[in-house]
């Protein structure tokens, strides 16, 4: 923090922060909400772009204004951010490791741990290596997961999964079935938790239906296109599979973050 506006008691200057793009004002009805991390105020909008408190932009070129991105323009040399949208942490983490703590990884890691909740000994299914899908991984590892199954259709992703505590891989290329049927014969049913990080509307799908039936929880953690839509037989609700959804893997930025980067800090993660 290089300096702070009227009215911000909670920093000062020299203090280490991590922007995010989504906010907590600790005053709505999502704030204060135990199962929330919604927040009415800050929540992500993209067509923002300007300053909350009196709507214009703190930054300009040749006169013409230069609108915020997700209310932090975190692709600049210096940003004004709103005082919800950042999070103090401890000073000794480095910044350019814990940095990816503001989004992809906090957004995986608690879709498994927050959401999910798999238990000790339990499978999971990873639907999507990329740096949301490992820390989804993480999580899965954290929480004593025995059979972490990866699913990707870049087989190059496959070595590096491993470092995450992935133990088996589906390449849904190399099958002329539905990845769900392949992961319900390897599972004797299905997995006990999924988490879906692609984007992709029939990845989410896979991620649900190859959840055992009567315990098995899918969590979908990409974002669709805007024109797609989820289609699955009602029967897979009615026979006790359960579907969620997390925004930022469940976390309070400003209450939560500081502890996520603690326990990096600490060699958890």
């Amino acid at each position: 923090v290089e300096s702070v506006g009227e009215g911000v008691t909670d920093l000062q200057p020299g203090d280490h922060v991590l922007p995010v793009f989504t906010g907590e004002c600790k005053e709505c009805r999502h704030c204060k909400s135990e199962e929330s991390n919604m927040c009415d105020l800050l929540r992500i909008n993209t067509d923002r772009g300007t300053m909350l408190s009196d709507g214009k932009s703190r930054f300009s070129k040749d006169g013409k204004p230069i609108y915020h991105f997700l209310g932090t323009s975190t692709f600049s040399e210096y940003t004004v951010c709103h005082v919800g949208s950042v999070a103090k942490i401890n000073p000794a983490a480095p910044l350019e490791k814990v940095c990816v703590l503001s989004c992809g990884i906090c957004t995986g890691f608690g879709a498994t741990v927050n959401v999910a909740k798999p238990k000790k000994g339990s499978s999971v299914a990873i639907f999507g290596l990329g740096a949301v899908g490992l820390a989804a991984a993480e999580g899965a590892r954290v929480s004593g997961a025995a059979r972490i199954i990866g699913v990707d259709l870049n087989p190059n992703r496959f070595e590096e999964a491993k470092k995450f505590g992935v133990n088996e891989f589906v390449n849904p290329k190399d099958h002329n079935k539905p990845v769900q049927e392949v992961i319900a014969e390897m599972t004797d049913g299905g997995v006990d938790r999924s988490v879906e990080c692609t984007g992709s509307v029939q990845a989410m799908i896979s991620a649900f239906e190859c959840v055992h039936d009567g315990w098995g929880v899918a969590v979908l953690v990409g974002v669709p296109s805007k024109d797609d839509a989820f289609k699955t037989h009602p029967v897979n609700f009615l026979n006790e599979r359960t579907l969620k959804g997390t925004f930022y893997g469940n976390y309070k930025p400003k209450s939560d973050l500081p502890g996520v980067v603690e326990m990096y800090m600490n060699k958890e993660l």
